[in-house]
């Protein structure tokens, strides 16, 4: 069986379309169990009918027609009980349903198992016989194992196949965006280059040099004219491409390769491939991203070694950016206040194009997978990044939908402009302080214009993951001093290095089976105490003038693990000292993220200044769930009753000794939720630039009493979805629905 098992998914996965992959099934499975009739009916939603997609057996004229309501008939059953029926004679059942059209009435036996994915029921597949027999318990088992290998290959065609004009991305930047799809086609094949020796190497050199200065004044240009009300910190991103152009970076790798034989194009398409094929092999997001960047590079490079003249397309008014791979070189070439979507097959929320997106205020969905790009020149197109939609070629309905929740998003930001200065405090005037998450330099300017308090959690692994090596202590101690300059005198929590589990370093690689349980975090730097002191040092020198600097150590499981931290730290204080810097010791914190800490938070207390409570692991790990695994992500909710239990138990042991207790994961930054943490005794908040204000405004419109009796009326509730629902609804009737979806009410 197994093997026949293996043929069918294989021949099933292999079809050209999914009307041949389901005649497919139909034909297989009928031949595997002896049957002399298979079909499938595939669940219509919207119409709540099961409707006849294929058939062996049964009249094919009527597929596509025979349409079975949900509750009636044995196909019903099978779905309502999500589980096999098997019957001997199914005519004798009472929930027999006849049907003319079908042409069944010749058959006896039954089996039928439902099509189920991610806990969703898709269908029904059902093998017949014109025999009285039941099918015996390896039959039943060989459907019920190939409906559950088939329904995912299902899912995905009947997406393709039934939703053609709407796609799903990743979110990446929030907002509506409305406008005529340009995609950007690549001009040049960088990868079809040939080797050649080259006639004249120092001539090859010099073409090789007139291109990256050419480059580097490209993006000098660009990051000069890109949207003009973003802050400096912003157009820090070109500063990438210009480090990576210059003649000691990679221009210096690509003489080398020249002068071993190569001519210029040659030699530049050498080193290219050489970083990009390391990047995309790599684990970590972030730096695979980074090869999309290096592939840009090459291209513009080779654009003016073969004296060609880019083309830029024609955009419009309202531009969405469409790309295999985009940059944010090719958002800076959108002629400014043209831009209002952008959307790409390959990239992620961490990645350039979308932190620019961010910050400029764009709709963007990134991980667009399934959309047919070169298609999309010229068409009708709405972006949704609050969900990560895409909706092409709308109808007048649709259109005026959406036109309505543009609007009634534009007055939501005017609603929430005079908040940016404003404190956040509740209706009663409870006080709670909003500080702001980030890894980047690109977020310091957004964030000040947002009305942060102060940074609530600096990644510092950030500058190690978009390097080759190490960073030394005194490029740390740059980098360090940029923020805390720029943020004083308000507070920076810095967290230090947090690799391992999602985050590896190409440099300093950790393999291991399960990478989330192993060495990462604290237990990688206090087994390298070198890199913890010396990144420690960089810090405190960083903070001399200033003293706003904080220290957070990242995934402690232990008090014991804590003590040695502090016994480092007032190391790294001491050397400091000595060498001459006027600084004051930092101020101590512990991420409360696994459960361990949860349980041990009042013994940590004693020994640190401050908890700050990283919701995302905690979640992941309380729940023994991993959030990036799409087969159990819909199992991931930070409003789990066990989450919040943990949560309260954290606030309650770290004021039952005094101290300051912070929240910094992505729950801090949900308006359906901040409401119970400050019931909860949180005394400040991290979260994005974007959901500050928005943050604030809920608190203004619900009192300190009125957040607890919520608090009380979700602890007697037993899932994180009624939890949700109730905490929603709540904001519904404040008139605050526009914060849970788009649009204003």
């Amino acid at each position: 069986m197994l093997k026949t098992l293996r043929q069918i998914i294989q021949e099933v996965s292999s079809a050209e379309d999914f009307k041949d992959a389901l005649e497919i099934m139909v034909k297989r499975i009928a031949q595997a169990l002896e049957s002399d009739a298979c079909s499938i009916f595939l669940l219509d939603h919207h119409k709540g009918e099961y409707v006849l997609t294929a058939t062996k057996g049964l009249n094919p004229h009527a597929v596509g027609k025979v349409r079975i309501p949900l509750n009636q008939g044995v196909i019903g059953l099978v779905g309502e009980r999500e589980e096999p029926i098997n019957l001997r004679d199914a005519t004798l059942h009472p929930r027999f349903l006849s049907v003319p059209e079908l042409q069944e009435e010749r058959y006896k036996a039954f089996l039928g198992t439902p099509i189920i994915y991610h806990r969703e029921v898709l269908g029904v597949i059902i093998v017949q016989q014109k025999e009285t027999h039941k099918y015996d318990e390896s039959e039943e088992a060989f459907l019920v194992t190939l409906s559950a290998q088939l329904a995912g290959i299902i899912a995905h065609a009947e997406t393709i196949e039934l939703n053609k004009t709407t796609y799903a991305g990743i979110p990446s930047s929030p907002g509506i965006g409305m406008g005529t799809g340009v995609v950007l086609f690549p001009s040049l094949d960088l990868d079809s280059v040939p080797d050649r020796e080259p006639d004249d190497v120092e001539a090859e050199i010099r073409m090789l040099e007139a291109a990256l200065a050419a480059g580097r004044e490209e993006f000098r240009a660009l990051s000069e004219r890109i949207c003009p009300n973003l802050p400096v910190e912003e157009r820090a991103l070109f500063d990438v491409y210009q480090r990576l152009l210059a003649t000691t970076d990679l221009g210096s790798e690509i003489i080398v390769a020249i002068r071993r034989g190569n001519w210029a194009p040659g030699a530049l398409r050498e080193v290219v491939q050489h970083y990009t094929d390391r990047l995309e092999n790599v684990e970590n997001q972030y730096l695979r991203d980074r090869s999309i960047d290096i592939k840009n590079l090459g291209y513009r490079i080779l654009t003016y070694l073969q004296n060609h003249e880019r083309i830029l397309p024609d955009y419009t008014n309202h531009t969405i950016l469409i790309g295999e791979e985009l940059t944010a070189a090719d958002l800076a070439e959108v002629p400014t206040g043209c831009l209002a979507g952008i959307i790409c097959v390959k990239g992620s929320s961490n990645s350039h194009v979308a932190i620019l997106a961010r910050a400029m205020g764009v709709p963007a969905v990134m991980g667009v997978t399934d959309i047919p790009i070169y298609e999309l020149q010229e068409k009708n197109i709405i972006v949704d990044g609050f969900y990560g939609q895409i909706y092409l070629e709308p109808n007048n309905h649709l259109r005026q939908e959406f036109e309505n929740l543009v609007k009634e998003e534009q007055e939501l930001e005017n609603t929430l402009d005079h908040l940016q200065d404003q404190v956040a405090q509740t209706k009663d005037g409870h006080r709670i302080i909003l500080m702001v998450n980030t890894g980047l330099g690109a977020d310091v300017g957004l964030s000040l214009a947002a009305g942060a308090e102060g940074v609530g959690l600096y990644r510092t692994e950030t500058p190690f993951l978009i390097r080759d090596r190490f960073p030394s202590s005194e490029e740390q101690r740059i980098l360090y001093r940029q923020l805390l300059t720029a943020f004083a005198p308000r507070p920076v929590i810095m967290r230090t290095l947090d690799i391992g589990g999602d985050k590896n370093l190409s440099y300093f690689p950790v393999h291991e089976d399960n990478p989330f349980l192993g060495w990462r975090g604290i237990r990688i730097t206090l087994d390298h105490p070198e890199i913890f002191l010396v990144q420690t040092r960089a810090m405190m020198r960083a903070s001399e003038g200033n003293n706003n600097l904080r220290i957070m150590l990242p995934m402690i499981t232990d008090v014991s693990e804590a003590d040695e931290a502090i016994r480092l730290l007032k190391k790294a204080f001491d050397e400091v000292r000595d060498e001459g810097f006027e600084i004051e010791m930092p101020k101590l914190g512990v991420m409360i993220e696994v459960p361990s800490a949860v349980y041990q938070a009042r013994a940590l207390s004693k020994r640190v200044d401050f908890l700050s409570v990283g919701s995302n692991d905690l979640t992941q790990y309380l729940l023994a769930v991993d959030r990036n695994n799409p087969r159990v992500a819909n199992l991931y909710d930070a409003m789990h009753p066990a989450v919040l239990r943990a949560l309260l138990q954290t606030v309650e042991a770290g004021h039952q000794e005094g101290k300051h207790v912070a929240i910094c994961g992505e729950l801090a930054g949900d308006p359906a939720a901040v409401l119970l943490l400050v019931a909860m005794g949180f005394d400040s908040l991290s979260m994005s630039a974007f959901s500050l204000r928005r943050i604030k405004w809920v608190l203004s419109q619900f009192t300190l009493i009125k957040a607890r009796k919520l608090l009380q009326e979700v602890f007697s509730m037993e899932s994180g979805v009624m939890i949700r629902c109730h905490m929603e609804l709540a904001l519904e009737k404040a008139g605050l629905g526009g914060l849970i979806r788009a649009g204003k009410k």
